[in-house]
């Protein structure tokens, strides 16, 4: 008799009482995945899809090809950034749990893809992110208190109230909007590189998407003008393992890396240990010089793990075990950092908690500042008539009449 053939349903390899269990994540040793030239061919460099990227090994010692060697300054410095993404959110979210602001999503964990990422890019690349780069944000030159401000839709929220918490945008510094709504930041930035390369320009564009976004029809529209035109931008999947309680293996990555996802339209993929700022970096930099030299677009899948919740609607103790992020092998990004500076003598322990309260101080004084501008419970409140800006050019005559019509119920006190 025939073998019938069977539906394959994805499923976690632990869940809530289980003991946590990654066996299931394939891992190279730190140095040990070759670094090729940046116009090599893509059919030649297929290994780096399936190999991981690292250069910070278990003893927190820089090797191998991919090692930057970047100075311990500069090192340093992305650690404050680090920190003060992890400061921030640890902040925001109690503000959350007071009630003080209605929603919130940290990045705990995968601080280090935005910090050195925004390190690696040039302040001309556009950035196209998705809603856990407030790191990205912060590292091109928006203030806290912005942040803040656009999280409690004051009256100076950069979105004038129109958007949930967390939509940041910085026209400054070269960071699109973000949208709620997933993977359409990809083609946006596709076809942003491809007005680059259009105009002559080598300015670059760069995206962000979680792995369970990839099973969206944007993913792979985008994926198909990048390959066809060769767009210079980079494509960037962060593979934390978890889409909300969707377990990574649903949107696929039970069968095959996401950074192969490209491989059949002749888009290079390179998996990289997104808990390593050195490693992250390095690939970055290949990246993005293999775009401006006229190489096309590449996929980069960084693997890291969500630390908290999704958001602040999220309770990850119903799907995953509790003490799962302890376990994640690749650690956590801000102590593996912070420990390969202390081994080169560039840090210490106390120098760290000295780092922390510095920036613990710099936040409450953000958040003092922000709440001048108004609260969801505290004056100063958005003007209403601010609803009917920014909608038309020339606003339609019913349009104009709404506001007329809410400025004479305003008059009457409320009433129609």
């Amino acid at each position: 008799m025939a073998n019938k053939s069977r539906l394959h349903i994805p499923r976690p390899t632990a869940r809530p009482g289980d003991e946590p269990d990654f066996s299931y994540l394939d891992l190279s040793p730190a140095g040990a995945v070759d670094k090729p030239s940046v116009a090599a061919r893509v059919r030649d460099i297929e290994y780096l899809s399936s190999g991981l990227v690292r250069v910070l090994d278990e003893d927190h010692t820089a090797k191998g090809p991919w090692n930057p060697d970047l100075d311990p300054e500069k090192l340093q410095i992305a650690l404050r950034w680090m920190l003060l993404n992890r400061v921030f959110d640890k902040r925001m979210w109690q503000i959350q749990r007071q009630g003080r602001i209605s929603f919130y999503m940290e990045a705990l964990g995968e601080e280090a893809i935005s910090i050195a990422q925004g390190m690696a890019l040039r302040h001309g690349d556009m950035c196209f992110p998705s809603y856990r780069n407030q790191g990205l944000f912060m590292y091109r030159g928006m203030k806290l208190v912005d942040m803040m401000c656009q999280c409690l839709s004051n009256t100076r929220d950069m979105c004038k109230g129109r958007q949930l918490p967390i939509m940041y945008h910085s026209k400054s510094g070269n960071v699109f909007s973000i949208s709620g709504n997933l993977a359409t930041q990809y083609p946006h930035a596709v076809g942003w590189a491809m007005a680059s390369a259009i105009k002559g320009e080598d300015n670059i564009a760069a995206s962000w998407v979680g792995d369970g976004s990839t099973a969206e029809a944007d993913f792979h529209h985008a994926l198909t003008f990048a390959a066809i035109y060769q767009a210079p931008v980079i494509l960037n999947v962060v593979n934390n393992q978890w889409a909300i309680s969707s377990f990574q293996g649903t949107a696929g990555g039970d069968r095959r890396a996401f950074a192969a996802r490209g491989l059949g339209l002749g888009i290079p993929g390179i998996r990289v240990d997104g808990n390593d700022l050195l490693a992250v970096y390095s690939v970055t930099v290949w990246a993005a010089d293999r775009a401006r030299r006229g190489g096309g677009p590449t996929l980069i899948e960084h693997v890291t793990y969500r630390g908290g919740a999704h958001s602040t609607s999220d309770d990850p103790s119903k799907y995953r075990p509790k003490d799962e992020w302890e376990h994640f092998p690749l650690g956590d990004p801000i102590e593996r950092l912070k420990q390969h500076l202390i081994n080169e003598g560039h840090w210490s322990d106390a120098k760290h908690d000295a780092l922390v309260d510095e920036l613990t101080d710099e936040v409450l004084a953000a958040w003092k500042e922000a709440q001048k501008y108004g609260t969801m419970n505290e004056g100063p409140f958005l003007n209403p008539e601010t609803m009917f800006d920014d909608v038309y050019a020339d606003p339609p005559r019913r349009l104009e009449s709404q506001r007329r019509r809410m400025l004479e119920i305003e008059q009457n006190g409320g009433e129609q």
